[in-house]
């Protein structure tokens, strides 16, 4: 399977619609974007039940800025709408395949209970007063 250009138009509807979803933060200048381009074909070869996706930071920089990326390459996998992993630099094939496994392996209830545990710490942190009342 190829794989897909992320933009902000159809970011929510692939991210939404798929499980599983590899992205690759990418420019052109980008000397180690285009090093790791072809580890990342060949991963979407290998693994065509997962979705890989890249995003174009120059093309697309809201979505740069949405995920706070800073440095590229970055690769980041979403399973179930949740950011399980985020990574920047050029993984070599072995780390690559090592991640996907590790993703993979992931127990996504065990994931969505603690995503909800660390938004309800959050919500209760933001309802706490941090000032005197007069």
């Amino acid at each position: 399977m190829s794989t897909v250009e992320l933009t902000k138009e159809n970011f929510d509807e692939v991210v939404s619609d798929n499980d599983f979803v590899l992205i690759d933060f990418w420019a052109s200048w980008c000397g180690p974007c285009r090093q790791f381009a072809p580890v990342y074909e060949q991963a979407a070869e290998r693994h065509s039940d997962l979705v890989f996706a890249k995003v174009d930071t120059e093309a697309q920089p809201e979505l740069a800025a949405a995920f706070d990326i800073r440095s590229i390459p970055t690769l980041m996998i979403v399973r179930e709408n949740v950011a399980v992993f985020a990574q920047p630099g050029a993984l070599p094939e072995a780390a690559l395949e090592d991640v996907i496994g590790q993703a993979r392996g992931l127990d996504m209830k065990d994931v969505h209970e603690s995503v909800a545990e660390q938004q309800a710490a959050q919500q209760e942190g933001g309802n706490q007063s941090t000032g005197p009342t007069a």
